[in-house]
């Protein structure tokens, strides 16, 4: 494992304000570990498939019957992908089509008392799974803060009770890629 670690600032395209994540993950993680890293720190539950782009290249769970041309991303290590000052892009659920935007502001060594990955920093929640992409969430938002819209107890009920469009803790993101990553 590369001793090498990537500060990695993670924002979902098609939302204003901007949802993001600022989490430090090990270069020596390949593709699929920085996958469960943005599941995580979104709150997601990796019900969808999702890709990977880098310098025009696809990466992702290789399609078993050949459809999507994709290089596996079970192969690809991110330290071998990319460097400092390095921006790609992963799509989660393609239904949703859920676009983040990733951009390595930073590469450090290890430092041998930390643990990794953890997230820094962030703002807002996740969107719900299988809301229906930045327009569903849009449209999730406006019934949700207003109590005269018809959809507005339907939605509420819909993504329940704990659900806090603005909360976003990242100590607890933290405790949780520890234990899932």
């Amino acid at each position: 494992m590369s001793r090498q670690i990537f500060a990695l600032r993670m924002s979902l395209s098609g939302l204003r304000p901007t949802i993001w994540r600022r989490v430090l993950v090990p270069g020596g993680y390949t593709l699929d570990r920085v996958h469960r890293v943005v599941q995580h720190t979104m709150g997601w539950r990796d019900c969808h498939l999702h890709s990977f782009e880098i310098d025009g290249v696809q990466y992702g769970e290789p399609d078993p019957d050949g459809e999507l041309s994709v290089h596996d991303e079970l192969d690809v290590r991110l330290d071998a992908a990319v460097g400092k000052g390095s921006r790609f892009h992963y799509t989660y659920d393609f239904g949703d089509w859920w676009e983040h935007d990733l951009v390595v502001e930073d590469a450090f060594a290890a430092d041998p008392d930390e643990r990794y990955p953890t997230c820094l920093d962030g703002e807002r929640a996740g969107p719900p799974e299988d809301v229906g992409g930045p327009q569903g969430y849009l449209l999730l938002l406006a019934a949700w803060s207003d109590a005269d819209h018809p959809e507005h107890r339907a939605m509420r009920e819909w993504v329940g009770p704990g659900f806090d469009p603005e909360a976003f803790d990242p100590g607890r993101v933290s405790t949780l890629l520890r234990r899932l990553c």
